[in-house]
This record gives C-alpha cells, sequence and structure tokens, in this order.
C-alpha cells in the first residue's frame, strides 16, 4: 500500500490515482460546485469576484480554468493571472510580455551557447550523448 500526506491537509493517506486525501478531493468538488453556480448566476463575473462571492481562493479558481473545469468563453471577464507577473490574461500561462521576454533570454542563451563552443574550436560532429566526453577528452581526430 502506497502511503502519503495529503499537500493540502497534511492527513496521512492512502495514495491511490490522486496525491490528494479524498477528505480534500470533497472539498475541492465542493469549491467547484460553488464558482459554477456562482458563474451561472454572474457571467461578466471577474476571478476577483467569483472568489469573493464564494470564499474560494484564486490560486483555486486559477486551477479550475487551466483544467479546463471553468470555461472563459462563456465568461467574458473572466481573466486569471500570468505565472511570472500576475498581469491577468485569458489564455496560456503567461502573458505576451512574460513570453516575449523568455523568448528573448532563450535565443540569447541558445547564441551565448553556440559562441561558446564556437571559441573553443571544438568539432561539433559528434554531438548527441557523447558529446559531453568528448568535450572533456579534447578534439576529435
Amino acid at each position: 500500500m502506497n502511503l502519503g500526506n495529503c499537500p493540502r491537509c497534511g492527513k496521512l493517506f492512502a495514495k491511490n490515482f490522486r496525491d490528494i486525501c479524498p477528505a480534500c478531493m470533497k472539498d475541492i468538488e465542493q469549491e467547484y460546485e460553488k464558482c459554477l453556480k456562482y458563474l451561472r448566476e454572474e457571467k461578466t463575473a471577474t476571478i476577483q469576484e467569483v472568489s469573493d462571492a464564494t470564499g474560494v481562493s484564486i490560486r483555486q479558481i486559477t486551477k479550475f480554468i487551466r483544467e479546463g473545469r471553468i470555461s472563459i468563453a462563456n465568461n467574458p471577464n473572466m481573466m486569471y493571472p500570468c505565472e511570472v507577473c500576475g498581469v491577468l490574461i485569458r489564455d496560456g500561462n503567461l502573458c505576451d510580455s512574460c513570453r516575449s521576454r523568455l523568448a528573448k533570454d532563450l535565443t540569447a542563451a541558445a547564441r551565448e551557447g553556440t559562441q561558446d563552443s564556437n571559441k573553443t574550436g571544438e568539432d561539433n560532429r559528434g554531438g548527441g550523448a557523447y558529446g559531453v566526453i568528448d568535450k572533456f577528452r579534447g578534439p576529435v581526430r
């Protein structure tokens, strides 16, 4: 039997399909029903209004949205926070600003990585899993 502590309440429980104990699962389902009921009545509600009216945390509501359990298509004012900066967004995990900054940083890191390997004069033909080992042995001839 696989036992674990519930990350939400800390109780010991027998793990099965979920990483949360049955009592917390029941609480989450009740929170979901509260949010759904409120959104059926108030289609123009924001995430803050839903949280205030139902007592469900914005984090949990965001999780419901990301899981696809709460649809934002039917709720025009429903937005959730960007994972990096917290700006409200309607799709994805990052806002446009954070997404472009991440892309710029990745291209800069990739460019820097290719410049570093070219400076050492290494032959990049080998590559693959043995590239790291060859790097320590010296140039392959």
